[in-house]
């Protein structure tokens, strides 16, 4: 069964990089902008986690939560800028099962919603083997077979590979892959997507033509 995971945050860009974090993941994601948006949806349809802004117009996080908390019982995580020890304490006193201090990786976010996740649903969201064309990735160990011969990967070709191959065929852009493997917050060049790139095509040998470049527009996997 999917698991539905409601992201509440006023910043469109920062919802939009969240949301496509957890869709890659394979979640089912609901978005509202406010907590007042948010509240009005939760009456109709219960998600399993709630990722909250702490800093939103209308309600705040932390009102927010207070609100939630009276008649549903959902884990809770806090995003926020502010990584003062009050902050954290109080967001965790209000019911909040972890407080995350902006800006994140995607991988850390992903490893504390998968935390909550166990703590307060006893489940996660994926199988850790997952079988794409003749790639076999393991999302525990970080790990990835080509037919029956293992990988040697750093973290982020893990990622990028693991990124490309579950959207076969799908073309992304520099700047997204960036954004979605190297954090929100990285200010390097885009030049270290193409020399990940490479390596990538190297390690994989007769197989480095997987990954295609597409001219003006980025890279894609392209998978039979």
């Amino acid at each position: 069964m999917s698991v539905t995971i409601m992201i509440i945050e006023d910043e469109g860009q920062m919802r939009q990089l969240v949301k496509t974090f957890l869709l890659k993941e394979g979640y089912s994601v609901l978005e509202a902008s406010d907590g007042i948006d948010a509240l009005s949806q939760i009456n109709k349809n219960i998600p399993d986690l709630l990722i909250v802004d702490v800093m939103m117009p209308y309600m705040d996080g932390f009102t927010f939560a207070n609100e939630v908390k009276k008649t549903h019982d959902i884990p809770l995580i806090f995003l926020s800028a502010k990584g003062e020890e009050w902050d954290k304490v109080h967001g965790l006193k209000l019911g909040g099962d972890d407080y995350i201090v902006k800006p994140f990786h995607p991988g850390e976010l992903l490893a504390r919603i998968e935390s909550v996740l166990r703590r307060t649903k006893g489940t996660t969201s994926t199988s850790s083997r997952q079988i794409i064309g003749p790639l076999t990735f393991d999302t525990d160990s970080h790990t990835v077979m080509l037919h029956d011969q293992s990988l040697s990967l750093t973290l982020k070709e893990y990622e990028l590979l693991l990124l490309l191959a579950k959207n076969n065929g799908k073309v992304f852009s520099r700047e997204r892959l960036l954004q979605s493997i190297w954090g929100y917050a990285y200010t390097g060049s885009e030049r270290t997507v193409d020399t990940h790139i490479k390596t990538l095509r190297l390690k994989l040998k007769q197989y480095g033509t997987l990954i295609q470049t597409v001219w003006g527009k980025g890279y894609k996997v392209t998978l039979p």
